[in-house]
């Protein structure tokens, strides 16, 4: 079977689901202007060498809806030639995405794709505009649909995980994040144009643009006092806040996969290889707990250690999930492995999601964009990247950084 190659992973700003500057920005609109950055970021490729586009998505409907990957390589001019799809596995979509890119480019299908992934919370709702679970069958077994929130709180009583624990966990990512912010650590970020409708005087609208560059749910100002008077968000009694839970967020990814064949032709650097990739399942009520599967697997496929992974990218859906997936992995190490005033930590360096957002069929594709950046910057051999997902699933996925 053939390698296959990460050549460009790019981001946009995750960005706060209606407060943030994207919740008037449609979300073709956020992934058009980062596959396009993605193109102009790849020298000597052009868009009809590109074959297909792979979009995640976790509610493909409305404005996101009608196939978006086909509508997206439409709006990015792609050739009529080359082509397009939607996938949708919950918070591992974008991931999905990329890694049926790189089996396509494993088995021979294909030499040069683009996978990734879009989300826009604010416009299309958690759940989506019109959940409809099956009656007969949410009585019976309603886990399958239950809230996330109801989950990380499971996790959390069931494993025995304080409120405390998961307060520390939160404040270090937001401080994390907020180095990161500070000192320009994220490169794979691209400035993109948000728009606003904002009302005359007359009463006429006006469409307001402006480019935004940053993540905007980072909160440099978190305490570990601040965060302990949020109430509970999902239980009268519940340990699960805001404050330690992931943010909802805009935000789109893409990252392009090629060959070994399509990188000598066209004489470009790869990041890394897309070496293995694997989902696990685990129960719907816990949701959370799927990466503590998905990494093992992962790993066993490999034939590899968790020694031997040198950087980590664990979303935070919930820092009760992280918290437990970590320690069930041997990876609960504050001091050395993710505290923010660790020089030597190796998960989610920059920060997670509890500060960067977690922009559902995005988050895949936007984790290996931020894994890409941080395996290059530190020349770390290989990372992992994983995340629960709603229903009851885990997903992992193991890059090799290339020499």
């Amino acid at each position: 079977m053939r390698d296959a190659y990460i050549v460009t992973s790019l981001r946009t700003p995750g960005c706060r689901r209606n407060k943030g500057a994207f919740a008037q920005t449609r979300p073709e609109d956020l992934l058009k202007t980062v596959i396009n950055a993605v193109m102009e970021n790849t020298p000597n490729v052009e868009k009809s060498d590109v074959e297909d586009l792979m979009i995640g998505c976790s509610f493909p409907e409305a404005e996101q809806g009608m196939n978006v990957g086909r509508v997206i390589a439409q709006m990015c001019k792609f050739p009529d030639a080359t082509t397009g799809a939607t996938v949708n596995r919950f918070c591992s979509s974008g991931l999905e995405a990329i890694a049926i890119q790189a089996m396509r480019v494993k088995a021979g299908w294909s030499e040069v794709a683009i996978g990734g992934g879009l989300e826009s919370m604010t416009i299309v709702p958690m759940g989506g505009n019109m959940p409809r679970p099956h009656p007969e069958w949410s009585r019976e077994n309603p886990d399958v649909y239950i809230s996330m929130g109801s989950t990380a709180e499971n996790v959390a009583n069931r494993y025995n995980i304080p409120r405390e624990m998961q307060d520390e966990f939160g404040y270090h990512s937001q401080m994390k994040a907020a180095n990161a912010k500070k000192n320009g650590l994220y490169k794979e970020l691209v400035p993109t144009q948000a728009v606003k409708y904002v009302e005359n005087a007359d009463g006429s609208w006006e469409k307001k643009t402006w480019m935004q560059d940053f993540d905007d749910g980072i909160r440099e100002a978190t305490t570990m006092e601040g965060l302990a008077k949020l109430r509970p968000a999902f239980a009268a009694n519940g340990s699960v806040t805001a404050g330690n839970s992931s943010q909802t967020t805009d935000g789109a990814a893409a990252t392009l996969i090629m060959s070994e064949d399509a990188v000598k032709k066209f004489g470009v650097q790869p990041i890394a290889k897309i070496k293995y990739y694997t989902v696990a399942g685990c129960r719907a009520d816990e949701m959370g707990v799927g990466p503590a599967y998905a990494i093992p697997k992962v790993l066993k496929l490999a034939d590899m250690k968790i020694e031997d992974i040198g950087i980590f990218e664990v979303n935070e859906a919930f820092a009760s999930q992280a918290i437990y997936c970590l320690q069930q992995l041997g990876l609960y190490d504050k001091k050395e492995l993710w505290a923010c005033d660790s020089d030597n930590r190796i998960i989610n360096v920059n920060g997670g999601a509890i500060a960067l957002g977690h922009p559902l069929g995005c988050t895949g594709a936007k984790l290996c964009a931020q894994i890409m950046t941080e395996m290059r910057e530190r020349g770390v051999k290989y990372g992992i990247e994983s995340m629960c997902i709603g229903g009851g699933m885990g997903a992992a996925a193991i890059f090799e950084l290339c020499d």
